[in-house]
């Protein structure tokens, strides 16, 4: 995936850490779903199952606890930002635990992707299995 207008890394750490997951959740959506499109010969509803179990909080924290050591400093930074951050969501059907450390996780997502390090942001992505 590469950005069409990359940021400074100094820009997306003075970023609000919930701005970045919100671009996070969007770009970890598309990888899924592009992945489970060319992967699969599924109807629609079946593939959205495939894709919403991947990218529902529980996935995600796993995900995230799973890489968090594996991270550089700056990852780990914005991850603890968006774990950390206070929101007025409530998460539907998940721990707020679990909804906090994907929030961190897609924030760290929306951090590579919006700085344009693309090898990495791959490399965390394919990490899913």
């Amino acid at each position: 995936m590469q950005v069409t207008e990359q940021i400074s890394e100094k820009d997306a750490l003075t970023m609000n850490a919930l701005t970045l997951a919100y671009v996070g959740d969007a770009v970890h959506t598309l990888y899924v779903r592009e992945k489970l499109s060319l992967g699969f010969d599924k109807k629609i509803d079946e593939l959205h199952r495939m894709c919403s179990a991947e990218v529902k909080a529980a996935a995600q924290a796993r995900l995230a606890e799973k890489l968090f050591d594996s991270m550089t400093e700056q990852e780990q930074s914005v991850y603890l930002r968006g774990r950390n951050s206070s929101t007025h969501h409530r998460a539907k059907n998940q721990s707020s635990a679990d909804y906090r450390k994907a929030t961190g996780f897609e924030a760290v997502l929306g951090y590579l992707y919006l700085t344009g390090q693309g090898e990495r942001l791959y490399y965390v992505l394919e990490q899913r299995q």
